[in-house]
């Protein structure tokens, strides 16, 4: 509910994971501005210390956290300093992930249990312990941050890509289990969209990237924040199980 100023999320209490930088950072500023009191996570402190920063130096309400997805230890730590200034959190943005690029014929198991470890388990760990939160409240909205690779899959990317597609069907199946308690559940896929990774493309790879995109240019990480910011709002509240790709038309 919009409060005096018109910020469509205003007073709500959100988690967001991964927000460092990027499109992570782009979501937790977005969140701010719209009213939201925002808990930025990220491996260290230090690295989401910037994030905080902008937030609070916008006027936002913002804290970071030190947050490892991958480990439960980590996770619950995290939750129970989280729960000592927060009793609720309606909001859980799950954006953290991690690559380990190679083909299948050279992927160690390794490569394979930290993509998944990180990616899938992390959205299963955030969910599985905030979800009771959100029920006691009857009202919660997550969103999860997944890829057009789960979609259409990449060479060299089997671990990401699965673990990509992995939290799609997990979405779903939580939007059918959550529907009755007024909580949402969906999930934002980008495309290829303009970081630091992008920027770092010689000219000729950039071009090729270009060349699958309908719209010839790359998103922006605020492209994938406002995807994310409709599906938590109110005119999103009788979307769930959904998957809005973010692409530039690259997948249809």
């Amino acid at each position: 509910m919009a409060d005096q100023t018109g910020r469509p999320l205003a007073g709500q209490v959100a988690l967001v994971t991964g927000a460092s930088r990027g499109i992570g950072r782009s979501i937790a500023t977005s969140l701010a501005v719209a009213g939201v009191d925002v808990i930025a996570a990220a491996r260290t402190e230090d690295a989401v210390r910037e994030t905080v920063q902008g937030i609070l130096g916008s006027g936002g309400k913002a804290a970071g956290i030190a947050m490892d997805v991958s480990s439960d230890d980590s996770v619950g730590a995290a939750l129970d300093a989280i729960k000592e200034e927060h009793a609720k959190i309606s909001i859980l943005v799950n954006n953290a992930g991690v690559t380990r690029d190679t083909l299948l014929l050279r992927m160690k198991k390794e490569d394979w249990d930290f993509v998944i470890g990180t990616n899938l388990d992390g959205v299963y760990r955030l969910t599985r312990a905030l979800a009771p939160v959100m029920i006691r409240g009857r009202y919660g909205r997550i969103v999860n941050v997944t890829s057009v690779v789960g979609a259409i899959g990449n060479p060299g990317q089997g671990n990401y890509a699965a673990s990509k597609a992995g939290i799609e069907g997990f979405t779903r199946s939580m939007a059918r289990e959550l529907a009755s308690r007024n909580i949402t559940v969906n999930c934002v896929a980008p495309g290829f969209i303009d970081t630091a990774m992008t920027q770092a493309l010689d000219e000729k790879t950039r071009a090729g990237l270009l060349s699958q995109v309908p719209m010839n240019r790359l998103g922006t990480a605020q492209d994938v924040a406002d995807a994310v910011l409709f599906l938590l709002g109110e005119d999103a509240s009788y979307i769930t199980g959904s998957i809005l790709h973010v692409n530039g038309g690259m997948y249809m």
